[in-house]
């Protein structure tokens, strides 16, 4: 399994050569450098730790953890099947991945604060007419008022996005110079936001 740490840019478009338009999305990928290689033995379950971004500054465990590298803003495990290929302080590049690749891409969607049951759950709202005043864009019902308090699970309005998100089966359409990876379609999380990629 293929894996790496990336920062989104921005997304833009590719001519194939039949002249289809293929959406993507263009990341820096890498270079992340391997920070811990965790085994079964050792800790329960087989990891390599990957870091990501140089910075000067870290907090004092995080000084200890990587005494003998440079330090990292950003750290990510990711699950392994075979830890004995991976050394502490290796260095994975963007070439690792080629065209044509399936991955999977997790980061973490766009904030968009308290909204109500319209955006956040695509509720209909009630008709515009007719004795409904005020009530447009309203839950309606909750249920039954006999058990005293909210089902858990209720659709309601609250706080959205800012979740880890997961789009599955993707394709890396181009591996560019300088580390620049273009993955086909839309990833999760704003421009300049730390995304996680690994091979299906």
């Amino acid at each position: 399994m293929k894996c790496i740490l990336a920062k989104k840019l921005e997304m833009s478009q590719v001519f194939r050569a039949d002249g289809a338009v293929i959406p993507v999305t263009l990341v820096q990928a890498g270079p992340c450098v391997i920070t811990q290689v965790k085994t079964k033995e050792t800790d329960g379950y087989n990891a390599v730790q990957l870091g990501f971004l140089s910075t000067k500054h870290v907090a004092k465990p995080q000084e200890g953890h990587l005494k003998d590298l440079e330090k990292f803003q950003v750290m990510r495990e990711f699950r392994v099947e075979d830890p004995s290929a991976y050394k502490r302080g290796d260095v994975i590049e963007a070439a690792t991945f080629a065209a044509g690749d399936e991955i999977d891409v997790t980061g973490t969607s766009k904030g968009k604060g308290f909204q109500g049951v319209v955006k956040r759950h695509g509720f209909h709202g009630h008709p515009a007419s007719h004795g409904h005043k005020d009530q447009l864009r309203m839950p309606g019902s909750i249920g039954a008022g006999g058990v005293q308090h909210v089902l858990k699970g209720r659709r309601m309005a609250g706080r959205m996005g800012g979740e880890t998100v997961t789009v599955k089966n993707l394709e890396i359409v181009e591996v560019r110079d300088g580390g620049v990876l273009a993955l086909k379609g839309a990833v999760p999380g704003p421009r300049n936001s730390v995304i996680e990629i690994q091979t299906v």
